[in-house]
């Protein structure tokens, strides 16, 4: 069932795990995502990333979104990652979108709070949640964005005071992960000191974003010590590229079975590592 994130996000923070967001690409990885969560019985947050919308566009990944949320029983969050402009995230909650980010990180903290404020003043009357970013989650070797970035880490006082004049619903925070591959498969070193404190004295759920290649002891540890959501792309990719070169299809239908199954097995992997 199509819901939105407050709920289950709410219940991941009271009780100290933290939900798989995926990001998906067209109705297989939809698929795949929807069915393997119903098959454990957790809930997700489907994700589309508009930075992906030359893969698909915004109108398919909302009819395919909507049309896998709404035949499963489970939880299922349709969420719009890192939404870059008001006119892209309003189209978004037009057509059926449960939840949006707004990620203006990269601009002053005035202006963060201002826009974020819009965007939460046209999502709530309409029972959409809303998520933004402060602080700056860099990128690394990236699928979507050519360029490399460092990261800034977000500070307790900044945080407190950004959720309290927005309202808005989820905060993703900067502990030193970073989107994309990491330099030379380094696993990051994260400021866990420094979630603690977020986690402390933020209200809302935080979140957690380049998720992919943080290392399974650092992403198990911020499930349970105060990250309500984390965000997974890249480790899809590279599962389901896996997954066809240890099976070596030698058909079109075989082939889109081998990514899927590489997918599945991904997921399944998260969901039992933050549950």
């Amino acid at each position: 069932m199509l819901v939105n994130s407050k709920e289950v996000l709410e219940d991941a923070k009271k009780r100290n795990y933290s939900l798989v967001a995926p990001d998906f690409l067209d109705l297989d990885s939809a698929r795949v995502f929807v069915n393997t969560a119903e098959k454990m019985h957790k809930p997700i947050i489907l994700s589309f990333a508009q930075a992906h919308s030359y893969v698909i566009s915004l109108e398919e990944a909302a009819t395919v979104g909507k049309f896998m949320a709404e035949n499963v029983k489970i939880p299922i969050v349709l969420h719009l990652d890192h939404g870059e402009d008001i006119d892209f995230i309003k189209r978004a909650m037009k057509l059926g979108f449960s939840s949006v980010m707004i990620d203006a990180s990269a601009k002053t903290f005035a202006e963060n709070v201002e826009i974020t404020k819009e965007v939460v003043s046209l999502a709530h009357p309409r029972n959409i949640t809303v998520e933004a970013e402060i602080g700056h989650v860099g990128q690394g070797v990236n699928f979507s964005h050519g360029e490399e970035s460092e990261s800034i880490y977000t500070t307790v006082e900044e945080a407190v005071e950004f959720q309290k004049s927005t309202q808005v619903d989820s905060l993703a925070v900067s502990i030193g992960t970073s989107h994309g591959i990491y330099k030379g498969n380094k696993t990051p070193i994260l400021n866990f000191e420094r979630l603690h404190e977020l986690a402390t004295h933020v209200p809302v759920p935080l979140v957690l974003h380049g998720g992919s290649g943080s290392g399974e002891e650092n992403l198990k540890r911020c499930a349970h010590e105060g990250i309500s959501k984390i965000n997974i792309y890249t480790d899809f990719l590279l599962g389901a590229v896996q997954s066809v070169k240890s099976s070596n299809p030698q058909d079109f239908i075989s082939l889109k079975n081998a990514l899927n199954a590489g997918m599945e097995r991904v997921l399944e992997h998260y969901i039992t590592l933050f549950a």
